[in-house]
């Protein structure tokens, strides 16, 4: 399975799993990719921070990348997280819409929601996803 990085014509971001770049390429050309936000069926793929980091990792001498366990990857983007984002708790909601009003300076924010919240954010036109991260123990 292969992840790719997926932004429509509208410039919303999301994400799309695929069994190879022959069944993207495929999906893509039926119009079958939509835009979970506005259903949009004008998708591009777009730079993934995970492929850059793939790139990276290649063995100078062999060309071959090294091996990352699950719980390596779920630890690194961990810490991307911490350092990147801020963490605003259960107070996310409330965060994400005073950024998207122009109330509070725009940055990266983390947190937790409930149903009600996640509502309210789509209805107010809001651009957020949720990721769920297991909790490592250190």
């Amino acid at each position: 399975m292969i992840i790719y990085d997926l932004k429509c014509d509208k410039k919303h971001k999301f994400e799309g799993w695929f069994n190879d770049r022959a069944a993207y390429e495929a999906q893509k050309s039926g119009k079958l990719i939509t835009c979970p936000i506005c259903g949009s069926s004008g998708v591009e793929m777009v730079p993934s921070t995970i492929s850059i980091m793939g790139r990276d990792m290649k063995d100078e001498g062999h060309g071959k990348s090294k091996e990352i366990s699950p719980l390596k990857a779920v630890q690194l983007f961990q810490e991307y997280m911490n350092k990147n984002f801020d963490d605003v708790g259960d107070r996310f909601a409330e965060v994400a819409m005073k950024i998207h009003n122009g109330e509070e300076e725009r940055r990266n924010i983390k947190g937790t929601t409930t149903k009600e919240d996640e509502d309210t954010l789509k209805e107010a036109g809001v651009e957020f996803f949720k990721i769920s991260v297991p909790k490592l123990d250190s």
